[in-house]
Order: structure tokens, then C-alpha cells, then sequence
């Protein structure tokens, strides 16, 4: 079952959600607004590597068609509840497809999450811009302590699997 807004902030206050910097007028029915972080990662098929930058304020402009990697501003985690990280929809509606493959934050992570960036064209990001969402969902069976590899970064971090040929 999906968490409401109310219960988001109930779950916040009783320390079973964690949500840093937390801003009430984020809060949605079923979900919370994350914002971008301010650091990005832009893939370069040249070098077959990913290359940081920091977004100025007046933001950067995602060339279409190309993979960028960002992060959430917020810390975000839960030792009770699962989380999906998705697109809001107006942001879908520009042309920008986030969390294309990984939206599953699991119970026990709590850390800025890397975020997968594809635009359809030619969009302007800005460091701290409203970008997706966050639901809070029951597990059902018992837990066990995340042994997530990715859950250790709160910086945009790139497969360790290398690019597959």
C-alpha cells in the first residue's frame, strides 16, 4: 500500500521516513516532490565516461538524446518503508524521461539517489528545480538491511558494470 501525503508526514515526524531538507509544500496526495541536486554528470561517448559539472544558477540546457546522471537535493530513506522514485509529470510533459530504469529505492537506503536523465530536447535544468517525486510504500515479510552497492553515493554515480560493447 502506498503511503498519503498526511501519513508521509506523520512517518517524517516519527522518524520512520527520512526527508532532509524537508519542505511541507512539497507534500502531494500519495507523494513527495524532490528537488535536483546541483551536481550532473554528462555522458561522453568520445571517452566512453561520464564528465561532472556543477549547474550554475541560471541553469544548463540537456542536449537531446544524450544520458545525463543528476541527484536528489534531499536526503531520502526509509528503514520501514520501500520508496519509488519517478518523473513528475509535468517535467514528462517537456520531454524529460527520469528514472528511466531504476526507480526502486529499497527499504533501509537513505542518501541523495542518483538520478537517470534523458531529455527529448533541448531542455534547461536549474540546481534546485522541483524534477520528481517520491512514494513511500509497506513491505510485506520481514527485512533485512540493504546491501545496495549504489546506496553508498549521494553524488551522481555511473554503473560499475562499464558500457557493454
Amino acid at each position: 500500500m502506498i503511503l498519503t501525503g498526511p501519513r508521509i508526514e506523520q512517518e517524517r515526524e516519527a522518524g520512520r521516513i527520512v526527508v532532509e531538507p524537508f519542505s511541507p509544500d512539497a507534500v502531494n496526495p500519495n507523494s513527495y516532490n524532490y528537488r535536483l541536486g546541483s551536481t550532473v554528470k554528462c555522458y561522453d561517448a568520445d571517452t566512453g565516461s561520464f564528465v561532472a559539472f556543477e549547474l550554475p544558477e541560471d541553469g544548463h540546457v540537456l542536449t537531446p538524446h544524450r544520458m545525463y546522471l543528476g541527484h536528489t537535493a534531499e536526503v531520502i530513506g526509509s528503514d520501514t518503508y520501500a520508496m519509488s522514485l519517478i518523473g513528475r509529470s509535468s517535467m514528462g510533459r517537456l520531454g524529460l524521461f527520469l528514472q528511466v530504469s531504476a526507480n526502486l529505492g529499497h527499504t533501509t537506503s537513505c542518501h541523495r539517489w542518483t538520478l537517470e536523465m534523458v531529455a527529448t530536447r533541448p531542455l534547461r535544468i536549474y540546481p534546485g528545480m522541483l524534477i520528481g517525486q517520491v512514494s513511500f510504500w509497506c513491505n510485506t515479510g520481514s527485512l533485512r538491511p540493504t546491501t545496495a552497492f549504489y546506496a553508498r553515493f549521494d553524488e551522481p554515480q555511473e554503473s560499475t558494470l562499464g558500457g557493454l560493447r
